[in-house]
């Protein structure tokens, strides 16, 4: 009777939950993340979410795809989403790809090429793609033949991490 409630409200929650990445904290790497990242820290590499917040105090040296995007701080990085808002105090310093609506508040400073594009799809947005090998990739893998000239084995190192 409970347990089934509990499972649901549980998995509601789950979508819902957001993250924060505070002042005191910086991180060097790669950030995921299925759900909504409110950022007031640094974080230098790309940043794959739902939804990114970046606080005044916030900043990132890294690209950002995500479904929604709201900068008020800094953004040194190219922006892929469906909807993008750059506050009053917000700074970008590169490009931004939007598929549905940019919204820019008076004050806000973006040194870089606007593009809307075509709807983009939640798997260009959400990351799946340093996960999932190509279908070049798997055949290589399978039977250790040739594909485009290059063997399993002389792939380079970025390649291999992908795999």
């Amino acid at each position: 009777m409970f347990g089934s409630d509990k499972k649901k409200l549980f998995n509601e929650r789950k979508d819902s939950e957001r993250s924060l990445i505070s002042e005191t904290v910086s991180i060097d790497g790669t950030v995921n993340s299925s759900g909504a990242i409110d950022i007031a820290g640094l974080i230098k590499g790309p940043v794959f979410s739902k939804e990114v917040v970046v606080k005044e105090t916030g900043s990132i040296s890294g690209e950002v795809e995500a479904d929604r995007v709201e900068v008020y701080g800094h953004l040194d990085g190219k922006i892929s989403s469906k909807d993008v808002v750059i506050g009053r105090t917000g700074v970008i310093k590169g490009d931004i790809e939007f598929s549905q609506n940019l919204r820019t508040e008076d004050g806000a400073d973006i040194d870089g090429y606007i593009k809307k594009t075509d709807d983009l799809s939640k798997s260009q947005l959400t990351g799946d793609f340093l996960f999932s090998k190509s279908k070049d990739e798997k055949k290589i893998k399978k039977n250790g033949k040739q594909v485009n000239g290059h063997k399993d084995k002389d792939k380079d190192k970025d390649s291999e991490a992908l795999v």
